[in-house]
């Protein structure tokens, strides 16, 4: 499926905000799997402060170009991540995900943060409450980091809806992400997120269209 903007200009923005990102933190990083920064966190040799902060860099630099996130709060990351660090520090019992940024899908609230379910009927309301998804992944100490990019209501195989430029996939620009999970797989496909939480027919279409 084609998107409306041009290929071209995409894919030069794409790539410069690669540079730039690259520049500030090493691309390894990015590419690491959630259960190798996790086991780090535990160890103590990765900061859950740094490492949100390294994800919301990477997310401002490029997430214009591919709109996979709807939206995302650096404060209640920042937040979240003091805290896990706080419990790393004084030896708390830590959850499989504790210290991992973790993108929610924009059909799940999460308090504090935009929730649109991808439609424009919903453009300015903010979540009030966590949903059942984002109450298990703070619980398993997961950090919120943002909300992905969903078409209306999570109806179609697409990635487009009224709120704005439509989702893209970062392997090729002109071609959507897929959905209705289009966001969170652009979002691990980009490494805007070392995890992603997705829904259940999305997934064929996140390995097809991303190779994720």
């Amino acid at each position: 499926m084609h998107c409306r903007r041009s290929v071209l200009n995409v894919r030069e923005s794409v790539e410069s905000a690669l540079k730039r990102n690259a520049k500030v933190t090493p691309p390894e990083l990015f590419q690491t799997p959630a259960t190798e920064l996790t086991a780090a966190i535990r160890a103590k040799e990765l900061s859950p402060v740094e490492l949100t902060e390294a994800f919301l860099a990477r997310i401002e630099a490029v997430n214009p170009a591919i709109n996979a996130f709807l939206a995302f709060d650096a404060d209640l990351a920042l937040d979240a991540a003091r805290a896990a660090e706080s419990a790393v520090m004084q030896g708390e019992e830590l959850g499989p995900l504790h210290g991992l940024p973790v993108p929610i899908k924009d059909l799940e609230p999460s308090e504090g943060l935009r929730h649109t379910s991808g439609t424009i009927l919903q453009k300015d309301q903010i979540a009030g409450f966590d949903g059942i998804i984002t109450d298990r992944v703070k619980a398993a100490g997961g950090i919120i980091i943002g909300k992905t990019n969903t078409p209306h209501l999570g109806h179609k195989d697409m990635c487009d809806n009224l709120l704005g430029e439509p989702g893209r996939n970062p392997w090729n620009t002109e071609r959507t992400p897929g959905g209705s999970s289009g966001g969170a797989g652009a979002a691990l496909a980009a490494g805007l997120g070392p995890h992603a939480h997705r829904t259940d027919q999305s997934l064929i279409q996140l390995a097809r269209y991303r190779q994720i």
